[in-house]
């Protein structure tokens, strides 16, 4: 990057571009798609968001380290946290996202659908 990264706003976003999976480059290497953050009247970084998949992707390795573990590991009951958390993050939303977080997970997709359903308090359609 051409600015400094120990610029105050930089450290400052950092903490969110790396929760959120993306990438800070210099301003002036920003593309079509890179949020460039501008502070006091200067940009001073760009920041290139990962794509949906590669996002969802991101989540779930954050939750691995949140539990200090795969998430294959996890009792029922975390198991059902996190789909709610996955849910609340939008990985429904990605195609196949309920295909990764069952792999994940090491459930099937109806479990993970019945997870789902048990948080909406409807019975799963059979």
């Amino acid at each position: 990057m051409t600015e400094p990264a120990d610029h105050p706003f930089v450290r400052a976003v950092k903490p969110l571009v790396d929760a959120m999976g993306g990438q800070m480059v210099a301003p002036d290497q920003a593309s079509g798609d890179d949020v460039v953050l501008a502070w006091e009247g200067r940009d001073r970084v760009a920041v290139r968001l990962p794509h949906l998949s590669e996002s969802l992707d991101h989540i779930l390795a954050e939750l691995e380290r949140r539990h200090g573990m795969p998430l294959s590991e996890l009792d029922r009951r975390t198991k059902q946290s996190a789909v709610r958390i996955l849910e609340s993050r939008g990985a429904f939303s990605v195609r196949h996202g309920v295909e990764t977080v069952a792999g994940a997970l090491g459930v099937s997709r109806f479990t993970v659908y019945n997870y789902l359903n048990r948080e909406k308090g409807t019975e799963p359609e059979g």
